[in-house]
């Protein structure tokens, strides 16, 4: 009997020294690919910031600023049509000042849009450009704000529904 205990315990014994080797390794492998991923590694290009130069002199990139959101404003006719549109603008958010005016006025922007093309039919919205429509928004945009000028303003949505 005592043959086969000899056995049983070499043999747990060499399956023990594997895991145990096994173990050692693997903690090997982690180490070493922790310390190359955050030391070693090279820089990728994606992760570099891209130089976007705006053409009016300002330094840093524009965002697109998309806060005003999408607006469903019914238009004057007898029986209403729907204007659906989404109206942003590129701003500069290095200038902190002109950044939080844009933000407090996300209400005044939403409020000239609905009084804008509410006053209109479906038909005369429908005979006017989209550049004429963004130029009129702009113009009023820009009346109200003190610390800045916008420049363009671009629709992601602008439907005349009726």
């Amino acid at each position: 009997m005592k043959p086969t205990v000899e056995k049983r315990l070499k043999t747990l014994s060499f399956v023990y020294r594997g895991l145990i080797i096994f173990l050692v390794f693997l903690g090997v492998v982690l180490i070493g690919g922790t310390i190359y991923g955050v030391a070693l590694r090279p820089i990728s290009l994606k992760n570099e910031q891209m130089d976007v130069s705006p053409k009016n002199g300002k330094s840093g990139g524009g965002q697109t600023f998309t806060g005003i959101g999408r607006i469903r404003v019914s238009t004057m006719d007898p029986e209403p049509g729907m204007v659906i549109i989404f109206v942003s603008f590129v701003y500069y958010p290095e200038d902190k000042s002109f950044s939080e005016e844009l933000a407090l006025r996300i209400g005044d922007f939403r409020n000239i849009i609905a009084d804008y093309f509410g006053s209109f039919t479906i038909v005369e919205l429908r005979e006017l450009s989209e550049e004429h429509i963004k130029t009129e928004l702009l113009s009023r945009f820009n009346a109200i704000l003190r610390l800045g000028q916008l420049e363009t303003l671009y629709f992601g949505d602008y439907m005349v529904v009726g």
